[in-house]
């Protein structure tokens, strides 16, 4: 294989919650979502999912327990999930992460990539893509730049969007199931309700086609 694309998200300063057990992971980085997430990695994002969510200035008291902190995460007009679409060429080793405030509930506008758009893809550092018809040319930084930016893209064939979109989309319906399991577990009244409102907000819920279809906001 040569390009690996996964769903991320990023890890905060400090990923610690009271009310279930996280994953001892560093700061700053991303975390690669999938159905073969452990029951502890799967506890990580949902706390990174609640903290990147609490509303500051919120008249309700904290949460005192898992269920107050999901149902916390339940309230929220739509879910914010810091991170995106994560590209790595193993030939030349060039990685792509998504920027800072790229949200990762915005996955399905790489579709719209094959129709010559283009895409913002967060800042600091800034990852530049360009579309080449055939080809688009992928960089970690300079999307703030009007000069190429130096070192070597990562190329993706504009055929092979849909197909490596279609692994994407499944890694995220993995990720959907082992939620399921995590939260039968801790949270087992909200299980339902939590998958269905992380599919739907995350953009998952529903086919992928070469349509453009996504997530409406």
């Amino acid at each position: 294989m040569v390009l690996i694309v996964n769903a991320v998200l990023e890890t905060p300063d400090t990923v610690d919650s009271s009310f279930w057990p996280v994953a001892d992971l560093p700061p700053h980085q991303f975390m690669a979502l999938s159905g073969r997430m452990s029951p502890l990695e799967v506890g990580t994002s949902l706390a990174m999912l609640v903290d990147s969510n609490s509303q500051p200035g919120d008249e309700d008291r904290p949460p005192t327990d898992a269920g107050e902190a999901i149902r916390h995460l339940l309230k929220v007009d739509k879910v914010i999930a810091r991170g995106g679409l994560r590209v790595h060429d193993t030939r030349t080793n060039v990685t792509v992460r998504p920027g800072c405030c790229c949200g990762l509930e915005d996955w399905r506008e790489w579709l719209d990539v094959a129709n010559g758009e283009t895409l913002w893809l967060g800042h600091d550092p800034s990852p530049r893509l360009e579309y080449g018809g055939e080809t688009v040319q992928l960089w970690p930084d300079g999307g703030a730049a009007q000069e190429t930016p130096s070192g070597p893209p990562i190329e993706i064939m504009v055929a092979d969007l849909s197909s490596i979109l279609q692994i994407v989309h499944e890694e995220l319906r993995g990720f959907l199931s082992v939620t399921k399991q995590w939260a039968r577990s801790h949270v087992p009244t909200l299980a339902e309700d939590l998958v269905a409102r992380l599919g739907e907000d995350l953009a998952v819920t529903g086919p992928l086609s070469d349509a453009g279809v996504r997530h409406a906001s």
